[in-house]
């Protein structure tokens, strides 16, 4: 059991009750605000603090090569993993326009990319050089699962010591939708064939033979699901394994974490099940247009905020979800009482 587990506490219910009544005192009719009402209870259940403050955000994305890249499961080569990098240290990634967006600082963590990166402005975290092909050999061994999810915990305990508020979690590693795939089947039981989809954009017949090799994968590897980190170590990757661990930090830290799409969901589901309390915590951004997502938030009884048809990664719908936590949190501390307003409420003369 990895140790930040045991400083997980349960929500502040009691506070969310309070919240909840000061939300009906609002001017405005009983739950019309829907959705958003029950964000604002869920935040001050996370902070516990009935005017809950969820800003600064924090975005930290984690990126890692897979060994089973060789297998031909993705439309892109693996260098694109250290090339995206390069792309975010330099801004002009997707993850750095809805960062400025929302006024996030960004942090690169190199977990477990396959090159060398010689850039000042990365976080040097590597615990290998990418993972190993998991149909030929574990993706990696459990020391190094552990020492990943460590990585993650450390990056989010950065970000609080520097003031963040909210924390938001991305990924890059070319072919890691395969290792979520083969680790959300191995964790649900479903078939691999309901969970892949187009990944960075393969076609019919590629996606076919993605199938075949995490079927292959599985087979070899025969990782028991009651143990989250031997799923993580046989079949996982580097920056899922961090981005587990950073779930599990904010949790403890008693943050609101945004999910993002498919693989960082599959992470929460992997810190979830190595701590349950952490499903609190977590406030899902959006709904991926890959596969398994569906399957991977029906394992989590989530619903996300958004759906706006993307499948980027790199923790760009859960920035995108970030404004409606605002939003939420600006409804407590900003909109106006019956009694304040001088209104009368509908209760009966």
């Amino acid at each position: 059991m990895h140790p930040v587990v045991n400083h997980v506490t349960p929500l502040d219910s009691h506070t969310g009750a309070l919240t909840l009544r000061y939300i009906d005192t609002l001017t405005k009719p009983p739950g019309s605000l829907g959705q958003l009402e029950t964000l604002a209870v869920t935040l001050s259940e996370i902070t516990g603090e009935c005017k809950p403050i969820i800003t600064p955000p924090a975005i930290i994305v984690f990126a890692a090569d897979h060994g089973i890249a060789e297998e031909g499961v993705s439309a892109f080569p693996q260098e694109v993993t250290a090339q995206m990098v390069a792309n975010f240290v330099r801004g002009g990634a997707a993850i750095n326009v809805f960062a400025r967006q929302i006024g996030a600082q960004v942090e690169v963590v190199d977990v477990g990319v396959a090159s060398h990166l010689a850039m000042p402005s990365i976080t040097d975290a590597k615990v290998r050089a990418g993972t190993a092909n998991m149909v030929l050999e574990d993706a990696m061994s459990r020391d190094e699962a552990l020492a990943a999810l460590q990585v993650g915990g450390e990056a989010v305990e950065r970000a609080v010591q520097a003031g963040a508020k909210c924390i938001i979690v991305g990924e890059m590693g070319i072919a890691n939708t395969t290792a979520s795939s083969a680790m959300l089947a191995a964790l649900t039981g479903k078939p691999v064939a309901q969970l892949v989809g187009a990944g960075t954009g393969i076609s019919s017949v590629q996606q076919a033979h993605k199938v075949a090799v995490i079927e292959r994968a599985l087979s070899a590897r025969q990782a028991n699901i009651e143990d989250p980190i031997e799923v993580l170590s046989k079949l996982g990757g580097l920056e899922i394994a961090a981005m587990a661990g950073a779930y599990l930090a904010t949790a403890a830290n008693r943050l609101p974490a945004i999910v993002d799409g498919f693989i960082a969901t599959v992470a929460a589901l992997t810190a979830c099940r190595l701590c349950p309390a952490v499903r609190g915590y977590l406030i899902f951004g959006h709904r991926s247009e890959e596969p398994g997502h569906a399957t991977a938030l029906e394992a989590l009884d989530a619903t996300p905020l958004l759906s706006l048809g993307m499948r980027l990664g790199e923790g760009s719908g859960a920035a995108l979800a970030f404004p409606l936590l605002q939003a939420a949190a600006a409804m407590l501390s900003e909109m106006a009482t019956f009694a304040d307003a001088g209104i009368s409420d509908n209760a009966d003369p």
